[in-house]
């Protein structure tokens, strides 16, 4: 870990303490003498917007930096996958709860896939390659799972929603984040990803796997190996093959991301780009 330096002045905790040691009076009570940046009122102002974006980037940045974890692997997959064997809590028909149980096997292919790379983290000191997601239920445990059951650290980018979003049991706490803004949370998952694995799911992953695609094939982020796992399930959902006919994006695109079926050839895809030692589970 990166070694603070030492400074002689007051640090602005410091100062909070200190300013809770005041005398109470009707001046020091009022809103007006609160340190600006312990002032939640103002913090969480409409003004304070783009402030709050830059200390939530920030925030994590300046953790991830501090232990040196230089990239990621991420996994993107449905909330509402649920374990084999266990009640697809989400399933509002039964024709949904049919196929949320078929779908079930791609938590398993996340565990896998995530113990693959942590293994292959972990012969890196866990600088390297380790696993992200979102932080929840469904695909996101199953990956922070895998990485749990090999006793690798991983990471767990959650976001504040009504429901479904509370920090799953196996995100390593030192890892374990949570964000206000969309905005930054995506900017996170990619800034260190040199692999995106795509698993079933609903409009969050749909949107994620968009936006990858979006900006590598822009230019704006390098060719990195995107996997989409479940090669039936996807054929269903979309038709990129339809988009070429109609001209919105070009042949080439299409080889923007291979799909898999299975952990071992999605880490496969991934070894290979990369040229990185064979791993055995």
């Amino acid at each position: 870990m990166a070694k603070r330096h030492h400074s002689p002045l007051r640090t602005s905790r410091q100062d909070i303490e200190q300013s809770r040691r005041v005398q109470c009076t009707p001046q020091t009570e009022a809103s007006a003498y609160t340190l600006a940046f312990s002032d939640e009122g103002f913090m969480t102002s409409e003004e304070m917007r783009g402030v709050r974006f830059q200390l939530e980037y920030q925030k994590i940045e300046s953790w991830l930096r501090e232990r040196e974890v230089n990239s990621t692997i991420v996994l993107f997959g449905g909330s509402r996958i649920a374990e084999p064997g266990t009640d697809p809590w989400a399933a509002k028909t039964e024709l949904a709860k049919k196929n949320l149980i078929k779908s079930s096997k791609y938590y398993t292919e996340a565990r896998l896939f995530a113990q693959y790379a942590s293994l292959t983290s972990k012969e890196l000191d866990y600088k390297e390659y380790m696993v992200v997601t979102g932080g929840g239920p469904g695909v996101m445990e199953a990956g922070n799972r895998g990485a749990h059951e090999v006793g690798v650290p991983s990471i767990g980018l959650n976001i504040v929603l009504p429901h479904e979003q509370a920090p799953n049991s196996y995100v390593s706490p030192e890892f374990c984040f949570n964000f206000h803004y969309f905005a930054t949370r995506k900017i996170h998952f990619l800034l260190r990803a040199r692999a995106v694995a795509i698993f079933p799911g609903g409009f969050g992953t749909l949107d994620e796997f968009f936006e990858t695609l979006t900006l590598i094939q822009t230019g704006r982020m390098e060719r990195i190996p995107v996997i989409l796992f479940g090669g039936k399930f996807w054929g269903r959902v979309i038709n990129i093959e339809a988009l070429v006919e109609e001209g919105t994006v070009s042949p080439e695109d299409v080889n923007l991301f291979t799909i898999v079926d299975n952990a071992k050839d999605g880490w496969e895809v991934v070894r290979k780009h990369y040229a990185l030692n064979p791993i055995e589970l």
